[in-house]
């Protein structure tokens, strides 16, 4: 009887362990025949041709996602600390009607106060910019298939153009609180009343008045603007900028028309 048992028990024990065997062989193969699938179905997406001509579908996908990239960067240089200020090309000075005020200030040994002066005005610009980018990704998602076909094969700054049309007014909205907040907290209003009461106490000078909240929530979207055409102008020119198969198709194609 005991030996009955023991050899029922190995025989179980060899059974269990040929359907161990199997289900584990088994396993591999269906395994490896998904990797494969798998591993074939990421080279086809790698592997995306780079040249012929995109469905309107590709060129939507593709100027949407190289607008993305562009309004991503620029914005946030221009949020950085100095983004404004060491930008010569978007660096905010004096209002045109008190560029007399700086002047004379400077004439009198008083540079400091206008330095503070034009210190803060970027600070407040900065500041601002971050409330742009949100307002920019909403404005490329709304965008039409047609929208983008036209800028793509547009001129060089037809995104920039766009941009101007759909999120000008949406931008002075935003700017100018955030603008009006920063310039009491960085001292902008102390600095600018210091200097407009400096230099309207002098004699036989015509006082001067600016809204320096809304002038520099001018100067800090016309800025944001200039970026986002340096931006699309590399997009557009520059090889490095198409870091993906599809932007190299659409951008390509789009050269091709030109």
């Amino acid at each position: 009887m005991k030996k009955i048992s023991i050899y029922l028990m190995a025989t179980c024990f060899i059974s269990l362990s040929s359907i161990t065997v199997f289900s584990q062989s088994k396993f591999k193969k269906i395994l490896n025949k998904v990797t494969t699938k798998a591993g074939s179905a990421n080279t086809s997406k790698s592997t995306v041709t780079t040249t012929g001509t995109p469905s309107t579908s590709e060129m939507g996908f593709g100027i949407k996602e190289a607008l993305e990239i562009g309004i991503s960067r620029g914005t946030d240089l221009l949020s950085a600390k100095d983004g404004f200020l060491g930008n010569a090309a978007v660096k905010i000075l004096f209002p045109p009607e008190a560029q007399k005020v700086e002047k004379t200030l400077r004439s009198i040994g008083m540079s400091s106060l206008a330095d503070n002066v034009i210190l803060s005005l970027n600070r407040a610009a900065e500041d601002a910019a971050k409330e742009a980018k949100p307002i920019f990704v909403s404005a490329i998602k709304q965008m039409t298939i047609a929208d983008a076909t036209n800028i793509l094969l547009g001129q060089q700054d037809a995104a920039t153009n766009y941009f101007k049309r759909v999120t000008t007014s949406q931008l002075m909205e935003k700017f100018q609180p955030v603008i009006t907040n920063s310039l009491n907290k960085v001292g902008a209003a102390k600095y600018w009343g210091d200097a407009a009461g400096q230099y309207n106490k002098l004699p036989f000078v015509k006082p001067v008045s600016t809204d320096l909240s809304g002038y520099v929530a001018e100067k800090a979207i016309d800025g944001m603007f200039i970026q986002v055409a340096q931006e699309e102008l590399k997009i557009r020119g520059s090889l490095g900028a198409r870091t993906t198969p599809l932007l190299q198709k659409v951008f390509g194609y789009a050269e091709q028309k030109k």
